[in-house]
């Protein structure tokens, strides 16, 4: 990005392609880099699936929604720690060596999660993994950027983002393949260590970024890189371009190597980019993506699918749409450009949201009733709590699902139809038989975290839609726009503080989204998000700029100016770079 102007253009997905066969070593780079997405992606989606089965092995877990959301979400606490010591690993230290030292931290966390006795260590377990994918979260794009020919840097990086969905496709995939075996779960987590062994190995063949080197000043192993990287009648421009940065970045400052963090707040473009660069990355949370992802199998649930291999089959489904619209992304990106990309993602975020808050509406006040008859046909399993009133009258299926430790066992003849409310406790037997064990007995089907509905394919299409238009837009754009946004003298420490905006925003999400489809519904919940949509949709109008196509000095010069391309549907005026400048 330092270098000459490179306009993108339809052409720029061809040389992406056209790339691998003249230049396989940036390919090299970019996917060996791009593991620290699969790291990301496969963290975030194994645990929704290993979630359910944990439950089943630890009574506490079961017991306690809040001890199911610290599972979860440690690892994002973790991550927004090793997200912002990431930026201080990444400047000090370089690309790859927080790279590598990621990686033995995801792979420490992945032994301990496989091995834990109890939620104690799993959590801790949780807490190491999460400190490595914060700093390969931040990290992966960041070296890919740097390392990557500015006509397809969007495509290239686009990579990461496919790699975190393709991560989360097969972490679903690993969930399926272990729903039989002893030790579930265990397994679920701990296959997470070897994505993280693969990239260790890969890493250490490969170089520091061109970029990080010249900045300090082992200037010939820089050139000897770029020279690798960039075709031979360009490299020279790039070259004298970075040196050119670099230089002026001493003039103005005084030294290449420290950065004064006061200095950071007080450089206008530095901010600015900061606003949109941190926006994008605590949006990308807020419209609630991670809920899909973190939570998928337990959404299909409530929405009336009662089966656990059936949940994690059908959120296969929402991962595999996850992964395609990544490969959506790398098309559109340097054709379409970032801006458009994300206006277009997030109109559909917010209809698809619209669709599912209906939806689950619908679902909550049309569930089955429950009928008294029903109930004490099943004796000693009756509910407490509906023991206590006597009487069938205003209780239905999501009553019952409220009430303390109950279940509901449709109708032997129709799930739709009036059933019966019994205590969700399998450790009280009767006859040897646990509650399950008797309503699937008569050929019912039992649930516990959802009620039946006919409406329940519907909301399976909203979260089909929802993946489609995030993941090509607010799913990967957000970390594009922040590996080109900022100067590269600070380019380590911004990317470290817009990383860890978005590790905190996922932590926010991630513990509250039980506890509020509890508190004030599912229904309500998602309608939340869809009014925050709402509110990124504005913001990515007004503060986003556009950076397809741009060097690093037009990108700075617009954000010093503000001519941010508000009509972002109007291709920008092509910016030809006289010879003399470069």
């Amino acid at each position: 990005m330092e270098g000459g102007i490179h306009p993108t253009d339809a052409s720029a997905f061809r040389d992406c392609f056209s790339l691998a066969w003249r230049n396989p070593y940036v390919l090299r780079l970019a996917f060996s880099a791009g593991i620290g997405g699969l790291l990301f992606g496969y963290d975030t989606g194994v645990i929704s699936g290993a979630l359910l089965y944990i439950r089943d092995d630890f009574e506490s877990v079961d017991k306690k929604t809040v001890l199911q959301e610290s599972i979860v979400s440690m690892a994002v606490a973790g991550a927004i720690i090793g997200a912002a010591l990431g930026g201080w690993l990444n400047d000090r230290f370089g690309r790859r060596f927080a790279l590598l030292f990621a990686d033995f931290l995801f792979f420490i966390g992945a032994v301990l999660m496989a091995a834990a006795p109890n939620p104690s260590i799993l959590i801790m377990g949780r807490i190491f993994v999460g400190f490595g994918v914060g700093m390969a979260s931040m990290t992966a794009p960041l070296y890919i950027s740097e390392a990557s020919p500015a006509k397809v840097r969007g495509a290239l990086v686009s990579t990461n983002g496919f790699l975190i969905t393709g991560g989360q496709f097969l972490s679903y995939l690993i969930n399926l393949a272990f729903t039989k075996v002893p030790g579930t779960w265990r397994w679920m987590l701990g296959v997470a260590g070897v994505p993280a062994l693969v990239q260790f190995v890969l890493m250490l063949a490969l170089p520091e970024s061109p970029r990080w080197l010249y900045r300090k000043r082992r200037e010939e192993e820089a050139i000897a890189i770029l020279r690798k990287i960039y075709p031979a009648e360009d490299v020279e421009a790039e070259i004298e371009a970075l040196k050119d940065s670099i230089e002026k970045e001493v003039e103005e400052t005084g030294s290449s190597q420290k950065i004064d963090m006061i200095q950071l707040m007080k450089t206008k473009t530095v901010r600015r980019g900061l606003i949109a660069g941190v926006g994008l990355q605590v949006f990308q949370q807020f419209v609630g993506i991670n809920t899909v992802m973190y939570y998928s199998p337990t959404i299909v649930q409530l929405a009336g699918i009662a089966s656990n291999q059936t949940a994690l089959l059908l959120s296969l489904v929402t991962a595999g749409l996850n992964a395609l619209g990544s490969i959506v992304s790398i098309y559109f990106i340097d054709r379409t450009g970032r801006k458009k990309l994300l206006v277009l993602s997030l109109i559909g975020v917010i209809l698809s949201l619209g669709l599912l808050s209906a939806v689950f509406q619908q679902t909550t006040t049309h569930s089955p009733p429950v009928s008294l008859s029903e109930t004490t046909h099943f004796g000693n399993f009756t509910c407490p709590a509906f023991e206590h009133t006597g009487s069938s009258a205003n209780w239905d299926c999501m009553r019952c699902l409220k009430g303390s430790h109950c279940g509901f066992c449709a109708s032997s003849v129709n799930k739709l139809l009036p059933g019966a409310c019994l205590i969700s406790d399998d450790s009280l037997k009767i006859s040897g038989k646990t509650v399950t064990d008797t309503c699937h007995g008569e050929g019912r089907l039992w649930y516990t975290r959802g009620c039946p509905s006919k409406l329940g394919w519907l909301a399976l299409v909203g979260l089909a839609l929802y993946i489609i238009f995030f993941s090509p837009g607010m799913g990967t754009v957000p970390w594009i726009v922040n590996s080109e946004i900022y100067p590269l003298r600070f380019r380590g420490v911004c990317g470290g503080i817009a990383a860890t905006a978005n590790w905190i925003s996922n932590l926010i999400v991630a513990q509250s989204f039980l506890s509020l489809t509890e508190a004030i519904g599912t229904s309500w919940t998602f309608l939340g998000f869809g009014v925050i949509s709402v509110v990124a949709l504005v913001f990515v109008l007004v503060f986003v700029p556009e950076t397809k196509g741009l060097p690093i000095e037009d990108v700075e010069k617009m954000l010093e100016e503000r001519a941010f391309h508000l009509k972002f549907w109007e291709k920008r005026p092509k910016i030809v770079k006289k010879q003399s400048e470069v």
